[in-house]
C-alpha cells in the first residue's frame, strides 16, 4: 500500500493513449512537429490569456530554467525555507543562472506571507555590495500540503512587483490546487499576478511531462537558448507536447487530482489531531508516537519518515489512481489509534 510519492503511480490511460496517436509516421524534430506547434495556443486557451509555453522533462527543470531566466548570476531567488528548490533540486537554480542566490522567507503551514516577504526585502538593502532581488518563488500547492488562494497570491505578487521583482509558481501540484479551489486556471496565476509558471503534469498521470509557461512575454528573453544548454529541447519533442495537450484538452487532468484530494480528505478524517498541517491537496502530514510509524510499515504501508527522526512525523501522498482499499486500510489502522 504506497503512499510514498504520486511520482510512483503509473501514467493515465488518457497520456498512453496521446502518446499513441503521436506515435505514427515521422514529424519534425525539436518542436517543429504539429503537437509542439499547437501548445502555444492550447495553453492560452486554458489559461483564457495569450502565453508561450515551453515542454521540458522534469520538474527541476522547468523551476531552474524558469528561475534562470528571471534572475542574473548577482540576483537573489526568495523562497520558503521549505521550498522545492531549496531543499529538493541539488543547487539546480544557483547552476542555472549562474550563480544567483536562494534567500529564505519563513511560511507559515507551507505558504509564504506578503509580511514575511516584505519583512526579508527590508532587513536586506540593496546596494553595489549585495546580491539584487529579481524573482519571487511560491509553489502551488505548497509542500506542506496546503494550498493558495488566487488572494493570497496576489498579495505576494503585489510586494514583489512593487519592487521590481518577478514572481514564479512551481505548480507540480497545480491541478490538486485548482481542484481544491474550484477556481479556473487564470485565477491562481496571471489573474492573481504570476509570470511564469512551472506546469506540472507528472504527477498528476503524465510520463515525463513539464512545462514552463510564460504569461508576461518580456520575460522571456532568452529562455530557448537556456532551454537548449540544459539539455531540455528534445528531439523527439512530439511525445511530451501530446502529453500536455491531453492534460490541458481533456477532462481526466483535473478529475484526477480532484479524486486524489477526496481520498486524502479521507484519511484527514480518520487522522484528527495527527495532522500536521490542513489537508487541501493530496499530501498529508502526520504525527506519530514512538514505535507507530514501524508498526505502519509492519502491515505493509509505504511512506517517507518528515523531518528530524525526534518529531515522529510522517509524509502520505495519494497518487490519481491509487486503490479506495488502500485507503480505507490506512483510515482502519489510525482509527485504531484515536
Amino acid at each position: 500500500m504506497k503512499f510514498l510519492s504520486d511520482n510512483t503511480a503509473p501514467a493515465a490511460p488518457e497520456v498512453m493513449t496521446a502518446l499513441a496517436d503521436a506515435n505514427h509516421g515521422y514529424a519534425r524534430a525539436y518542436g517543429d512537429d504539429d503537437w509542439s506547434r499547437r501548445l502555444d495556443a492550447a495553453f492560452s486557451h486554458y489559461f483564457e490569456a495569450p502565453v508561450r509555453a515551453f515542454p521540458v522533462s522534469t520538474g527541476t527543470a522547468a523551476n531552474a530554467l524558469a528561475l534562470a531566466t528571471l534572475t542574473p548570476p548577482y540576483g537573489a531567488i526568495l523562497a520558503t525555507e521549505a521550498a522545492h528548490v531549496v531543499h529538493d533540486e541539488c543547487g539546480a537554480c544557483e547552476l542555472q543562472s549562474g550563480g544567483a542566490r536562494l534567500t529564505l522567507v519563513t511560511a507559515e503551514q507551507g505558504r509564504m506571507t506578503p509580511r514575511a516577504l516584505m519583512q526579508v526585502l527590508e532587513d536586506h538593502p540593496v546596494s553595489v555590495h549585495s546580491v539584487q532581488p529579481a524573482a519571487v518563488t511560491i509553489t502551488q500547492a505548497t509542500e506542506c500540503g496546503t494550498v493558495y488562494t488566487p488572494g493570497q497570491v496576489l498579495a505576494i505578487a503585489d510586494v514583489a512587483h512593487a519592487r521590481g521583482l518577478a514572481l514564479h509558481m512551481d505548480g507540480a501540484r497545480f491541478a490538486n490546487a485548482l481542484a481544491h479551489l474550484g477556481a479556473g486556471p487564470a485565477d491562481i496565476t496571471w489573474k492573481a499576478g504570476v509570470d511564469v509558471l512551472s506546469f506540472g503534469a507528472t504527477k498528476n498521470g503524465a510520463l515525463t511531462a513539464e512545462a514552463v509557461v510564460f504569461f508576461n512575454p518580456a520575460l522571456i528573453r532568452d529562455f530557448e537558448l537556456r532551454r537548449k544548454r540544459a539539455a531540455h529541447l528534445l528531439s523527439k519533442m512530439r511525445y511530451v507536447s501530446a502529453q500536455l495537450l491531453a492534460c490541458v484538452e481533456g477532462d481526466f487532468f483535473l478529475a484526477n487530482a480532484a479524486r486524489a484530494n477526496r481520498l486524502a480528505q479521507r484519511i484527514a478524517q480518520a487522522a484528527g489531531p495527527r495532522l500536521l498541517h490542513p489537508v487541501e491537496a493530496n499530501a498529508l502530514f502526520l504525527r506519530f508516537e514512538r514505535g507507530q510509524r514501524e508498526a505502519l510499515r509492519t502491515k505493509g504501508f509505504e511512506f517517507h519518515d518528515w523531518g528530524a527522526p525526534s518529531a515522529q512525523a510522517a509524509r502520505f501522498v495519494v497518487s490519481w489512481d491509487q486503490p479506495e482499499s488502500d485507503v480505507d486500510a490506512l483510515c482502519e489502522a489510525l482509527h485504531a489509534w484515536t
